[in-house]
């Protein structure tokens, strides 16, 4: 399993993380077809040995937000709830779009996508008194990235919902927006900049 490719193409052995912060949250070990079927999902921090390609997937099975995000409500009546073949089917048609487009390892346009996407800074409702006020608080590694993780998953269903682009692409797109730090096409890189501003503004 040491010389596993992530679906049979692509070497995690060269991935580089950058942020130190996260680099203990961020699996890339060698597999092939990355489900963990669940095996971590009762121990304490058992995220961590699930690898990154996965988790991604795991955000995509989601239904829809159910508020309103860019002008609409997104719902896609659970039509990716539990499909864990399919997600991992739609991560796969990305990478190999991305790996098309750049010529780089998709998993390490992933890394620096969450890398990139994850806040460092966020606020908390706090009651005293009676009354209700926002407080900045430090985001712990774990949850910058699952933060990251699920705005590039968002991303994509919101790319591709009432869209002829399919989710892989949209999914592709933001890969690559994020990893760039692209500001003004990546949806996730603006969630970071509003939720730290949010939080600037909350000390």
């Amino acid at each position: 399993m040491q010389d596993a490719k992530l679906f049979g193409k692509y070497d995690t052995k060269e991935v580089r993380v950058s942020d130190p912060s996260i680099a203990p949250y961020i699996n890339l070990s060698p597999v092939s077809l990355p489900h963990s079927h669940g095996r971590h999902s009762k121990s304490q921090f058992g995220k961590r040995k699930v690898n990154i390609v996965e988790r991604l997937a795991n955000k995509l099975m989601r239904g829809g937000t159910g508020e309103k995000m860019s002008g609409k409500v997104i719902r896609t009546d659970g039509r990716m709830q539990g499909k864990k073949t399919k997600a991992l089917r739609i991560v796969e048609n990305a990478f190999e779009i991305v790996a098309n487009r750049t010529k780089k390892n998709p998993i390490q346009l992933l890394v620096d996508a969450a890398q990139n996407a994850a806040p460092r800074e966020d606020f908390t409702r706090v009651s005293m008194g009676g009354v209700s006020y926002q407080v900045a608080v430090d985001v712990s590694a774990s949850r910058r990235l699952d933060m990251a993780l699920r705005n590039i998953a968002l991303a994509a269903v919101m790319g591709s919902f009432d869209k002829k682009k399919t989710l892989a692409e949209a999914l592709a797109d933001e890969i690559e927006f994020a990893a760039k730090g692209d500001v003004n096409s990546s949806y996730a890189i603006k969630k970071r900049d509003e939720t730290e501003r949010m939080a600037r503004a909350a000390r």
